[in-house]
């Protein structure tokens, strides 16, 4: 079993109070709940089960703890603090100077975000000897946050269909439908340490491997075809099959849409450019045209 201290603030900032706080004599004696006050805040013992009877999460000289955790995060969980001085600084005997008088250090409101436990933040008194030097963030990191968390997926392959049936000669146009997590654009900001950063997802083109060997490169979602079309080829995104799919696999062309996503991002006074990749396959089936004589 452990013996833990915890902290209960009575008052954090006196600065957001206006009435009264009761108060209990600095030296006062515990009470049977093994509750020990001093002027503004009071800390309480409790029995922690443990291993091995080892302490856990002790107190370090900066104010930020020790190696354990109190809160359920592990040792992979990863913060942003950002630090604003206490004003007014806690009065003398306050437990927010751990054990220090004012003017050695001073006493900080520390909010931390933290990245793999559903970002979160918490925020809390902490001691420092020193003033402390903000974290940097920095905004290429932040820009990845956001374009994780956007949804970009493969091309909606509108056409060529898995059910429809193609033929040696006869123009095939591709085209793609567009949406926000198919074609974009797409947009999503991440935050953290008082810095913003926007991102703009979009595809810039997309890449056609047809199955029969040909790649077609489309700068664009394609052009839908119309009966009205007739034989024309594609204006912008087609192939010419030259051979039937009946050597194939389930004779049928395995044919996949690459998309290009560029991403363009601004935020904590830079900018700059990513760029993800997205795929998609259909089977498609390709005969030719039978003569009867």
């Amino acid at each position: 079993m452990l013996t833990r201290r915890i902290l209960i603030t009575a008052v954090t900032v006196l600065a957001t109070l206006s009435v009264p706080v009761t108060s209990y004599a600095e030296d006062g004696p515990k009470g049977d709940g093994g509750v020990e006050c001093g002027l503004y805040d009071c800390e309480v013992e409790v029995d922690v089960p443990g291993q091995g009877g080892g302490q856990a999460g002790g107190s370090g000289t900066d104010g930020t703890g020790g190696n354990g955790s109190s809160d359920g995060r592990d040792a992979t969980d990863t913060s942003v603090c950002v630090y604003k001085l206490a004003d007014p600084q806690p009065p003398a005997g306050s437990l927010d100077w751990e054990g220090h008088e004012p003017g050695d250090g001073a006493v900080y409101e520390q909010t931390c975000g933290w990245e793999g436990v559903g970002g979160d933040t918490i925020t809390r008194m902490v001691w420092l000897a020193e003033p402390p030097a903000q974290e940097t963030v920095d905004p290429a990191v932040l820009a990845q946050r956001a374009v994780d968390s956007m949804t970009l997926l493969g091309p909606d392959i509108a056409s060529p269909r898995a059910a429809g049936k193609y033929t040696v000669g006869v123009p095939t146009w591709m085209w793609v439908n567009q949406s926000a997590t198919t074609f974009g654009p797409n947009t999503a900001s991440a935050s953290a340490g008082g810095i913003t950063v926007t991102a703009t997802a979009k595809v810039s083109k997309i890449v056609w491997s047809m199955g029969d060997g040909a790649s077609v490169t489309c700068n664009g979602p394609g052009t839908p075809y119309t009966s009205s079309e007739g034989m024309a080829q594609s204006p912008d995104c087609g192939h010419l099959y030259a051979k039937t799919s009946a050597g194939a696999r389930n004779s049928k062309f395995p044919v996949t849409a690459t998309s290009t996503w560029t991403i363009n991002w601004q935020g904590g006074g830079q900018a700059g450019q990513l760029t993800e990749v997205r795929q998609t396959n259909v089977q498609v089936a390709v005969g030719e045209v039978q003569v009867v004589e």
